[in-house]
């Protein structure tokens, strides 16, 4: 399905920094070290993500980050935390990518995706692609099969193309 949305216009996921948000995050990375160790601990780091991101990290994020940190240090560094900030951002900005696509097939407003939805976008943007494909292309994206495509659904199978 990526492929026919990337016709639609999705661009690449990969996207730089900037000078100015690399400097924002390393603003943030210092406030959050308060004992000024070089590295930020568990709770550092959470803090450090609330004051970026407006979350709290769950616990399994939490984890899954301290596991990923080098075992001779006791958490993370400046560049692991800059590193970890641009892919959280790169993976927002794809979340609201999506969102537009969303938004685009949805014309009527529904909060979902009908068939109908998906034969016109598809007509629009793909109009040699056959409308046997684009019904597979439905059903493949409907996942609980009632006849309509749901945010959560179209973005699911949006990941599931870009992991391709």
């Amino acid at each position: 399905m990526a492929m026919f949305l990337s016709e639609a216009g999705a661009r690449s996921r990969t996207c730089e920094a900037s000078a100015e948000e690399r400097r924002k995050w390393a603003e943030v990375f210092k406030a959050c070290d308060e004992d000024n160790k070089g590295y930020l601990s568990r709770e550092d780091f959470k803090v450090a993500i609330v004051m970026l991101f407006g979350y709290k990290p769950s616990k399994i994020e939490a984890d899954s980050v301290m596991m990923s940190v080098n075992p001779t240090s006791s958490g993370v560094s400046l560049e692991g935390f800059l590193n970890i900030v641009k892919r959280k951002k790169e993976a927002q900005l794809y979340r609201n990518e999506i969102r537009h696509i969303f938004t685009a097939f949805d014309v009527h407003y529904h909060g979902f995706l009908t068939l109908e939805d998906f034969q016109r976008a598809f007509s629009r943007v793909a109009p040699k692609l056959p409308a046997r494909t684009v019904l597979e292309v439905f059903r493949e994206t409907d996942q609980n099969s009632d006849g309509h495509v749901s945010f959560r659904d179209f973005e699911y199978a949006m990941n599931c193309g870009q992991a391709k």
